[in-house]
């Protein structure tokens, strides 16, 4: 996608919700026209990539850089290079960053652990200054030692310059690299990572609260650090535990508070779900999948930061899920899209990716030169038997899926005809043409990778 903004804005805000009920609040999707967003969902025990969206799409930082600046400073304790009650003095060029900030003046003194804590909470770029500065003898050498370590970590695509993320164009990282720092943080330094969750801190009178509002939700958050600035939008990483698991999201470049929070509860919804199928041995979807299915992203190398959301019902009725018999009582449940209130665009005519960017349909392609010999017939299929891999209220949902289930599994449906039927108010996703023999194995072989699938004899 072209990092030019579009001259005509979007008719309607996108929303996603795991349920019709009126308490869930809206979730406004990330991606579409957002050319600043990318997230990632890992499992923090295996570090298993759950979902990835332009994971290694390089973006700004911005105070999510102060996890560095923490890692840093925990390590130089668990080394004994300083401590917790050292005294730091406050140079003129950490009391002159800009917001937000502590605002000590120059020459003032502040403890290791309150410059910690002012990191952690307030997200102080002054005291990162002064942290940077006593750890590392200069805020210059301290950036550099910070990219050295990123490289250690594995965090391949990742540059310091300062450390606090103010804007600066060489401040680069992605989103599976702050993954990579995430889980860092917690496993070289456990007995310090509670600084991330503290909910308030007081200081001198005056009480702080976290700039992380996922701490305060009740739902197992437990950490880590939001960031911002005009470039980066709105950047979090969270961490949560539920039911004995911890699941890390980052997610960068959201277009306001709210819905980044709002965005990071659903993927983490979604995770502990997926965890929750699998823990049950129940036969769930390939996470990447598993989330597509709710709306979030779509099949394809993430790498390439191209590509609007899709694979998400457009209905504003509960969609059911990828199940193999689409009956209700197997209903996964598929995210839905509901547009906010406000002028509708005229999406008759457009596909679900046009209708998820908007309402704005590509230009249409030029007609091709008609071919000098005429293409290869299409195989007769082989049979009368069929696999169905989904069921949906929305056609193209149903399409869509049928498309990515043969870019996956080419081998198993080679000459069958992909077609979506219709069944009531439900939308069959089938592959039809195969023997029994083939269908039996193509659904073997669909299993063996946790998608579900149903073999349908012949009517």
């Amino acid at each position: 996608m072209s990092p030019l903004r579009r001259a005509v804005p979007l008719a309607a805000v996108l929303a996603l919700v795991l349920s019709a009920s009126p308490s869930s609040p809206p979730v406004v999707a990330q991606s579409g026209e957002n050319v600043r967003y990318a997230a990632i969902v890992v499992d923090a025990a295996s570090g298993e990539v759950l979902f990835a969206r332009h994971a290694d799409a390089r973006r700004y930082p911005a105070s999510i850089t102060k996890v560095m600046t923490l890692y840093m400073a925990f390590e130089a304790l668990a080394e004994g290079r300083i401590n917790l009650t050292d005294e730091i003095t406050v140079s003129p060029r950490a009391a002159s960053q800009p917001p937000s900030k502590l605002g000590l003046p120059a020459g003032a003194t502040i403890t290791v652990d309150d410059a910690m804590r002012s990191l952690a909470v307030r997200s102080a770029n002054d005291m990162a200054v002064a942290l940077a500065e006593h750890v590392g003898g200069s805020e210059a050498r301290f950036s550099a030692q910070m990219t050295l370590k990123a490289q250690q970590l594995g965090m391949s695509q990742t540059r310091f310059v300062n450390p606090h993320g103010l804007p600066d164009a060489r401040q680069l990282t992605t989103a599976r690299d702050l993954a990579v720092l995430t889980r860092a943080v917690m496993r070289d330094f456990p007995q310090y990572y509670h600084y991330f969750g503290q909910h308030h801190w007081v200081y001198n009178g005056r009480e702080y609260a976290n700039t992380n509002g996922l701490l305060h939700s009740g739902s197992g958050y437990d950490g880590i650090k939001t960031g911002y600035t005009n470039a980066s939008g709105y950047n979090l990483a969270a961490s949560a535990v539920r039911d004995g698991r911890r699941v890390n999201t980052i997610v960068l470049g959201g277009r306001s508070t709210a819905s980044r929070n709002a965005h990071v509860a659903e993927l983490m919804n979604t995770a502990f779900e997926f965890e929750a199928l699998r823990r049950g041995e129940q036969p769930v979807q390939l996470a990447q999948t598993f989330f597509e299915q709710r709306g979030f992203g779509v099949g394809g190398d993430t790498r390439l930061g191209d590509g609007p959301v899709a694979y998400a019902s457009l209905d504003r009725t509960p969609a059911e899920g990828p199940t193999a018999a689409g009956s209700d009582a197997d209903t996964v449940g598929t995210a839905l899209v509901a547009l906010a209130a406000g002028p509708a665009a005229d999406t008759a005519g457009l596909s679900v990716t046009d209708r998820l960017n908007g309402g704005r349909a590509a230009p249409a392609a030029p007609a091709r030169a008609a071919a000098a010999t005429p293409a290869p017939a299409r195989p007769e299929p082989a049979g009368r038997w069929a696999v169905q891999v989904g069921a949906f209220r929305d056609r193209e949902v149903a399409q869509g899926w049928l498309t990515e289930v043969n870019r996956r599994f080419r081998a198993q449906f080679r000459g069958t005809e992909q077609t979506v039927q219709t069944a009531g108010e439900w939308y069959r996703s089938r592959f039809v043409g195969l023997t029994e023999e083939a269908a039996r194995e193509a659904c073997e072989a669909l299993g063996a990778r946790r998608v579900t699938c149903a073999v349908i004899r012949p009517e």
